[in-house]
Order: C-alpha cells, then structure tokens, then sequence
C-alpha cells in the first residue's frame, strides 16, 4: 500500500490556522462587519477597495471551509430553494436587457451568499448571535458616534455617509447605513440580537442590558415609520412564540393553526384599516414616495412578466429601464417583493416566495420547538427581514440577505426534509 507524500510543513501550519476554530470566530466577525458596514466602506475607499476586501473574504472563507471540510456534514445542509433562486437570478443573463449588470451583480449576489453559507455552516447558532451582537454593539455605537458628531459638535451634515446631521432635533437619525429606514432595520436585527443574548446569558447581564438601551436610542432617533411598524410585528410574534413555547406538545399543533389564522385575520383587518394606522405612524410621505415607485414600476413589468428584466440587486444608476423610475433617483424599488417581480419575472418571485416561507417555516418551527431560547433567533430575525421588505428592499442586498442566508441554512441544517428521508430509508433497510 503506498503511502501519501508528506505535507510541507508550512502547508500544514496555514491548514491549522484556517481549520482552527479562533480563525473562524474572527473571520465571522469580520464578514458580518464587513457587510454590515459596506456603505461605509464602500464610501471611504470607493467600490474598488469594497470589492477587494469581499473577494479577500470569500477567498479566505473558501480556504477555511476545505480545511475543514471533513468535520462538515454537507448532505441534506444547503436548502435548495435557496440554491434554486440564486441559480435564477444568475441565468437571467441570459435574457436580461443590461447583460453586463448582471453579470456583475449575480456575482456579487453569489459572493454574499457563500459568506453566509460560511458562517451557517461553521459556527454554531449562538456563537452566530454572539456575532451578530459584537458587530451590531459597535455599528450602532459608532452610528451615534457620528450622529452626536455632526448634528451637535459641529452642526454640519456630512453628505457622503447620508448623515443629515439632525440629532438635535432628536432625528431623523441615518448613521452609517445611509437612510433612516435600513438604521430603524438594522437597529430592529440588533434588538432582537441583544434581547436573545439577555435571555440565554451569552454575555455579562450588563452588557446586555445596556446593548439594549442603545439599540432602543437609535430606533427612537431614526424615527423611521418603517422600524415602527416592523417593531409591532415583533412584538406580537415574540408574544405568540412565548406562548407557543409553553404550550404541550401534544396541543401545539391546534395552536399554531390558531395563531395562523389570527395572523391572516389581523393582517386583513390591518389591510383595512390602513389609512389610519398610516397617519398613526406619520407615514403618508414615506406611502407617498412608494406610490411614486411601484406606479411606473408596475406599468413595466408586463413587458417581461415571466422571465423579467434580469437582475440587478442594487439599481444602477444611469441604466434602463431605472432611469425611468422616479427620474433615476431610486436605488430599489422599495419592496422586496416587487423588486424581485421586477427583476426576475413570475418565475423568480415564485422562487423567492417559497424560499423564504420555507425558511420561515423551518425556522419558526425549530423555535417553538427546541428548549433553548437561541433558536429564537433566526425566526424573529426573519420576521424583521420579511415584514420590512414590504416596504424597502433591503432584504435582497448585502446585510439583508446575507443575514437572510445565514438564517435559511441554519434552519434547513435543522429541519432538513433530505436528511429526514434518509433516515427513513436507513431504518427501513435496517427492519428488513
């Protein structure tokens, strides 16, 4: 039997490194930060030094993944619901009417998601959260930092992170995610971040607490119509799962029917109610300034209905047909759902609706059914993340999706009907 060549040992030594469980922490503090912050950066050294430190992650995330790529189960992990859109976002340019652009941008769509894939994949859902809270504590930390720095020390905006400079007015706030309703989104991420920290004691109670404080601050700053309403939802979803949490196994199921049903009755009741709850949250400028965008989009998307215009993700600017929206001076279409419509036709909308109700799914069911609170997580994040994308798309960019991601694998990691099957078969095979 011949023997495998020994290994050079500074091949050995960077496959310790990268297999080693402190480089994966640190590298999954940095792809969320740096995804998180990606405006930031993108403004302080230009798409070109954006684009190289996400190809230096993925590069890294990849040398990481195969040198550890024996303690991985890959069979039944990576849903394919999610692997089906983004394989049709990719090939709609094929038919796209801006083939470059989405060349590009279907590149970046992957690179996102195989972040996420990475960090659901190795670590583990608390050490996920733990994440999340580092990078949120400090991203919100430094938005009030800035905040505080242009609307009262020097009273000036700062134009090219979209900071209007409003703090003594107690907001709006935008920080560094350039408009108060992608800061209300990440602020809602990160509450619901530190709450799950606060009740699985992950970090010092204190700590926690004052996480919470912050977070609260900014929510409340950013005055942000879409955040409040979002917040609602989550409280109310919070509730349902801490009722759902204590209830028997055996009654659960009748009750999570009821708690459907009611959902589609107060949704409905909300539809109809619409116009007040709008002018309860002072939200007819933001209604307003969304008519203006699904109008002309709607009028557009006859034209490729099934197929769509092909992807984009971001709306570049100084391309058809966005420069026909609002004069160009939008950058999505403001719901997540139309965009995808918009974009990837019928078919891709299809796709995108059933992936993101089976992560719901997936990851509601694992909550309400698993004992410790961190599971939690990923359901209420989506809850964030879906509910929002009604009304902004960034649900479908960078920190949107790239938390979407993290969340669908690690629900389908869980709750895998292929890993069920499986087993179904080997205990079959083992009866006969």
């Amino acid at each position: 039997m011949s023997l495998a060549p020994p290994r050079h040992p500074a091949f050995e030594l960077a496959r310790q490194m990268l297999g080693s469980p402190r480089f994966s922490a640190a590298l999954t503090q940095a792809i969320i930060g740096a995804v998180a912050a990606s405006l930031l950066l993108r403004e302080l050294i230009g798409w070109a030094g954006w684009l190289a430190i996400l190809a230096g992650l993925v590069v890294l995330a990849s040398l990481s993944l195969i040198a550890r790529r024996e303690e991985i189960e890959w069979h039944g992990l990576l849903p394919i619901s999610l692997l089906v859109f983004v394989g049709w976002a990719t090939i709609s340019l094929f038919w796209s009417e801006y083939n470059w652009v989405t060349i590009a941008s279907a590149l970046y769509l992957i690179a996102v998601t195989m972040l996420g894939i990475y960090v659901a994949l190795i670590r583990d859902t608390i050490q996920i959260a733990r994440a999340f809270g580092n990078v949120l504590r400090a991203a919100l930390a430094l938005s009030l930092v800035l905040e505080i720095f242009s609307g009262i020390l020097i009273d000036t905006p700062l134009g090219f992170l979209g900071i209007q400079g409003n703090l003594r007015q107690l907001g709006p706030i935008q920080g560094i995610f350039g408009t108060r309703n992608q800061l209300g989104i990440v602020t809602l991420v990160a509450i619901v971040t530190f709450g799950t920290e606060l009740r699985t004691r992950s970090v010092p109670r204190n700590l926690a607490i004052g996480s919470l404080v912050l977070g609260g601050l900014t929510l409340v700053f950013a005055r942000s119509p879409v955040a409040f309403g979002t917040f609602v939802v989550v409280i109310l979803a919070t509730l349902a799962l801490y009722g759902l949490r204590r209830v028997s196994p055996e009654r659960k199921r009748i009750w999570q029917f009821i708690l459907l049903g009611s959902t589609i009755t107060v949704g409905a009741i909300a539809w109809g109610l619409r116009t007040p709850i709008i002018d309860a949250l002072s939200a007819s400028s933001e209604v307003n300034l969304r008519l203006a965008v699904w109008r002309p989009i709607r009028a557009l998307i006859p034209i490729h209905e099934l197929e769509g215009w092909g992807w984009a993700g971001h709306w570049w600017e100084g391309v058809p047909p966005f420069t026909y929206i609002r004069d160009g001076l939008q950058s999505s279409a403001l719901n997540a759902y139309l965009d995808v419509w918009f974009q990837v036709g019928l078919i891709g909308l299809f796709a995108f609706v059933f992936m993101v109700a089976l992560a719901f799914i997936r990851s509601w069911l694992l909550a309400c059914r698993q004992r410790s609170f961190v599971y939690a997580w990923p359901a209420l994040v989506l809850v964030v993340l879906l509910v929002s994308g009604l009304a902004e798309s960034s649900l479908l960019v960078e920190f949107g999706w790239l938390t979407f991601v993290v969340c669908s694998v690690k629900a389908s990691r869980e709750l895998s009907w292929r890993k069920a099957f499986a087993a179904t078969r080997d205990d079959t095979r083992y009866l006969d």
